[in-house]
């Protein structure tokens, strides 16, 4: 099997595993990408929307990355990422003080790429 498939699985598996967010959480956070793409769809038709998706998929991919090189594959804190360690008192900290302005930013970056573009 490819080595790029098994990157992938590693961060499926994480993705699933981890406890940064409450599953709740993460439900909500799938339903709300789904509302405001159907929403843009609605608003933008077809051109825009693939324009907005493969922009804001794009920088989410270089924010993904960016986040596994730094805290290597998810194992060393890193910004807002902190891992959970033995022997310390509560949860781990929660990611999203650096990681959701990026997502805002990147949002309004593919929201101007779409519009400009189409």
């Amino acid at each position: 099997m490819p080595r790029w498939i098994d990157e992938i699985q590693d961060d499926l598996a994480f993705l699933r595993s981890h406890t940064l967010q409450p599953r709740w959480f993460k439900i909500t956070k799938v339903f709300i990408l789904l509302g405001f793409l159907g929403g843009f769809l609605w608003l933008s038709g077809w051109v825009k929307t693939a324009l907005f998706s493969g922009t804001f998929l794009f920088l989410m991919l270089l924010v993904h990355f960016a986040y596994r090189i730094k805290t290597k594959k998810y194992t060393q804190n890193w910004l807002d990422f902190a891992v959970a360690q033995a022997g310390l008192d509560g949860p781990p900290k929660r990611i999203g003080k650096f990681y959701y302005p990026a997502i805002l930013i990147n949002t309004l970056l593919a929201l101007g790429v779409s519009q400009l573009l189409g």
